[in-house]
């Protein structure tokens, strides 16, 4: 597929508020998985004006100049800099999008040049290609579900589920740095299933993120012991880890009183 357009930007490093980031970087305004949790990204860029509707945020435009901002921006921060997130607002494997794959790439290179290391998040495929770059880096996919059917209701432009854990899996045994975001699992009244299983299709990984589901009615009136629910999980989330000595982190306000 090819994208929307060409945008440019006038800087593209910026330091993240997100409580398990440092820096990073979007280099992609919109995205194609459309996922209708709903999405934060998508509210913050409608909230701003820079788009107007859904429709519109799943055609992506690519910024044309990120490497030429990266060549001006990296020698100013890189001494600040302890990693840089691809992406917080968008894709950086936007499945079925090769020209974002490889500027993607060409930044995480570009990055990795100065010995920046990069944590890269994808609801796409993980290009195996990465195993060849900084050893520092780390990959990580979204999992919330291994439902299909489910996958299409709530990312219907995503890879499939298997498709990302088998992309991490290959990362993983070529000898590279792996993580999971169960991020936002779904409370019982959206889908019910067995966090179990999904635990054990990642438990390769070398680290698990764990948050619950923000900014959806469906939740918090659908579903009145949500609190309880995500005690619960954060707690299996804990359990599965610690037994099997897997790096964990459990988001600011899944677990609570």
């Amino acid at each position: 597929m090819k994208v929307a357009g060409y945008i440019e930007r006038k800087s593209m490093l910026y330091q993240t508020g997100v409580e398990y980031g440092d820096y990073t970087m979007n280099h992609v305004l919109g995205c194609s998985h459309g996922c209708k949790y709903p999405c934060y990204a998508f509210l913050l860029k409608k909230r701003f004006g820079q788009v107007k509707v859904y429709e519109e945020w799943c055609r992506p435009f690519l910024v044309s100049n990120t490497l030429e901002l990266l060549e001006k921006e990296i020698p100013k921060l890189k001494e600040k800099i302890q990693s840089v997130q691809l992406c917080f607002t968008t894709d950086p494997f936007m499945y079925g999008y090769s020209e974002i794959q490889q500027m993607s790439i060409a930044a995480i290179r570009r990055l990795n040049a100065d010995q920046i290391k990069c944590c890269v998040l994808t609801k796409g495929l993980l290009p195996i290609e990465l195993k060849d770059l900084y050893c520092e880096n780390e990959y990580g996919i979204t999992l919330i579900s291994l439902d299909e059917e489910y996958r299409k209701r709530m990312e219907p432009g995503a890879a499939s589920y298997a498709g990302r854990v088998d992309a991490l899996k290959a990362l993983h045994d070529s000898g590279c740095k792996t993580w999971v975001s169960i991020e936002p699992y779904p409370t019982p009244n959206l889908i019910r299933q067995d966090l179990e299983s999904i635990l054990n299709m990642v438990s390769f990984t070398d680290k698990i993120i764990f948050g619950r589901t923000n900014y959806c009615t469906d939740v918090t009136r659908g579903y009145p012991a949500h609190k309880q629910f995500y005690n619960e999980k954060a707690q299996e989330i804990i359990d599965f880890c610690v037994k099997r000595g897997i790096a964990y982190h459990i988001k600011d306000k899944t677990i609570t009183e």
